[in-house]
């Protein structure tokens, strides 16, 4: 395994202390873990907005249509 040191401010170590599932995990192990859950974050997150995108149309041609604005005008 590859290590390197990198450096981090005194309130995001306090944070991370915090953040430990149980007093022995590593800080590696929880980045590594964080890590992980920003990622599956972001590829949901992708994939809500690609069916955000494919469901646009659809919904405004149910929304957009002359029946509708009959009931703006009540």
């Amino acid at each position: 395994m590859e290590e390197s040191t990198i450096l981090l401010d005194k309130k995001v170590i306090e944070m991370l202390k915090h953040a430990k599932e149980h007093p022995k995990q590593s800080y590696n192990e929880l980045l590594e873990k964080m890590a992980k859950i920003i990622l599956k974050l972001k590829e949901r997150n992708q994939y809500d907005e690609f069916l955000h995108k494919i469901q646009q149309p659809i919904m405004k041609e149910l929304w957009d249509n002359k029946e509708d604005e009959i009931w703006d005008k009540l």
